[in-house]
């Protein structure tokens, strides 16, 4: 009888390291740092979108399916051959970076099933590219409206991905090309504009010099005309008194001769 219950016992452990065997992977969970896992359940309510799995270590049961969603940032590069405004032909380098919303990625799952950089992302940023160009010309695009073109695209692509659940980081456009007679007839034109922007500021500093200049005159003839009217030969002969005084203070030898001078002014003499 024991030896039977030993053999039972034998039989029930090896099922069950046979059992683990088969379903511990489908079990025992992992996470990693950079992962959110959700779950499909057949035999219930199918997918549990608000059920998130954080990182680390989870059981489940092992006739559920665990479906892990990668949440880091992600890169891809676009080469586009778009149309401006009047119908001209620019080639446009593209470099988006996005991730899933980590809360969300079970309704990003029901929607797209795993695919979304293919059948969103990618789709709708060349969308939002072609919508933006069409507004500009290729000299907009190219020189003076580059950060505007880069901008609409950006506001416009990261509104429907968010809506989306998919949260973009950043949109560039890496470079820009145009037919080699466009390119250079353009920048012609922006080299022309620099010259003539140059030109306009030299004339309107020295219009600013020559200005400043007249008014300069105008005070100075004004002011002499104020000390000119209002100078009296009393007023002479009181400077002169003063300055004869401060000399008269000196420690060099002199004669003063009180009333000699010019005008009953104090005469000097002597003097090292």
């Amino acid at each position: 009888m024991k030896n039977n219950q030993k053999v039972i016992v034998i039989v029930i452990a090896a099922a069950i390291f046979l059992l683990l065997l088969i379903f511990g992977n489908r079990t025992f969970i992992i996470i990693r740092e950079t992962e959110r896992a959700i779950l499909f359940r057949p035999f219930s309510d199918g997918l549990s979108k608000d059920r998130v799995y954080e990182p680390g270590f989870h059981m489940v049961a092992p006739w559920n399916r665990v479906i892990k969603y990668d949440v880091a940032e992600q890169q891809r590069e676009e080469r586009m051959d778009v149309l401006d405004k009047s119908g001209l032909s620019v080639i446009m380098d593209i470099t988006v970076r996005f991730l899933p919303l980590p809360e969300r990625v079970g309704y990003l799952h029901e929607q797209f099933r795993g695919y979304y950089v293919n059948n969103l992302v990618i789709p709708e940023v060349r969308s939002s590219v072609r919508r933006v160009t069409g507004r500009y010309t290729a000299e907009e695009i190219y020189s003076t409206k580059r950060n505007e073109v880069e901008k609409a695209i950006i506001d416009e692509t990261g509104e429907v991905l968010k809506n989306n659940n998919i949260e973009m980081r950043a949109l560039l456009i890496r470079s820009i090309n145009l037919p080699d007679d466009i390119k250079k007839a353009i920048e012609t034109k922006l080299t022309q504009e620099q010259e003539a922007l140059a030109y306009q500021f030299r004339l309107d500093r020295e219009r600013s010099e020559a200005e400043r200049k007249k008014i300069e005159a105008e005070g100075i003839a004004n002011y002499n005309r104020i000390i000119s009217s209002s100078i009296t030969s009393n007023i002479l002969k009181q400077k002169g008194i003063d300055a004869t005084l401060e000399l008269a203070k000196s420690t060099n030898s002199k004669v003063v001769v009180v009333g000699s001078g010019d005008e009953g002014l104090p005469l000097i003499l002597g003097g090292n």
